[in-house]
């Protein structure tokens, strides 16, 4: 575990995740900016979201596995795909990205558009039940691209991942953003929620949600439709940061790693 750590490619991984969090956020919360003279509409925001996952996916991806989403860090832990410590240094690198994404548009953007910075919150008369529910189905969806689209074990041609999450996000936002703003993404929740001091009695709603959703997306995916062959020595060795795969399993979860580009929002 230490090992792990001290390693430069964990530390760069940390960064990055980091990074591609601070960028999407900033870029997904200005497109909801409130313009006088020209209000966003659903679809702008959508396609935003979605374009921004994708960008970093594709740039940042190889270097971290592109989470950019606390909810996709830990359902990955619990279908035994990363160690226990680097999903909590991910967590913290997002939550710490997004903080600083919110806190660099709250800076540029004029005081007559900045609004509440897109801090999400229940929409339409929805109720805190309904949002928690919308809010799974929204990440469910996303979870299962994410880990579809980036399962090295698939032979049949999966197109770009970068591409289909990027799309999967797209989606969540067209439906979502009626009931709740459309988080999908606690750390997309958390970061204006900071910076503009805005923590409703409904914020769990974008914590509990996405991360059940995530979770059981995992569960279906990892242990029920597409097992892996693994030990519980090497379950428990991967989740300790101390597993050593064999070449070939190496050399399949660097092609992995070359292609994952995870999201969520």
């Amino acid at each position: 575990m230490k090992k792990e750590v001290c390693s430069v490619a964990f530390l760069k991984a940390v960064f990055a995740e980091f990074l591609a969090t601070l960028i999407f956020v900033f870029f997904g919360l200005g497109s909801a900016l409130k313009w006088p003279s020209a209000l966003p509409s659903v679809l702008q925001i959508s396609l935003a979201f979605g374009l921004a996952i994708g960008t970093m996916a594709q740039a940042l991806g190889p270097v971290s596995g592109g989470h950019m989403n606390p909810a996709i860090t830990l359902a990955l832990l619990i279908g035994n795909q990363i160690s226990l410590l680097r999903a909590v240094f991910y967590v913290v690198a997002q939550l710490v990205g997004a903080i600083a994404g919110a806190a660099i548009l709250y800076g540029l953007a004029p005081y007559n558009a900045r609004g509440n910075l897109a801090v999400n919150a229940l929409n339409n008369n929805t109720t805190a039940g309904q949002a928690v529910v919308a809010e799974m189905i929204l990440t469910f969806q996303l979870a299962l691209c994410v880990f579809s689209s980036t399962d090295s074990r698939r032979t049949s041609p999966v197109g770009s991942p970068a591409l289909s999450i990027g799309l999967s996000v797209t989606l969540g936002h067209l439906v979502g953003i009626y009931f709740t703003g459309c988080s999908m993404n606690p750390a997309r929740s958390f970061g204006p929620s900071v910076i503009m001091n805005r923590f409703s009695s409904a914020h769990w709603v974008f914590w509990v949600g996405p991360i059940v959703g995530a979770a059981v997306a995992a569960i279906i995916y990892f242990y029920l439709l597409f097992p892996h062959s693994l030990s519980l020595s090497d379950r428990a060795a991967i989740l300790k940061g101390t597993y050593e795969p064999d070449e070939d399993w190496e050399e399949s979860q660097e092609e992995r790693k070359k292609t994952m580009e995870l999201t969520a929002h």
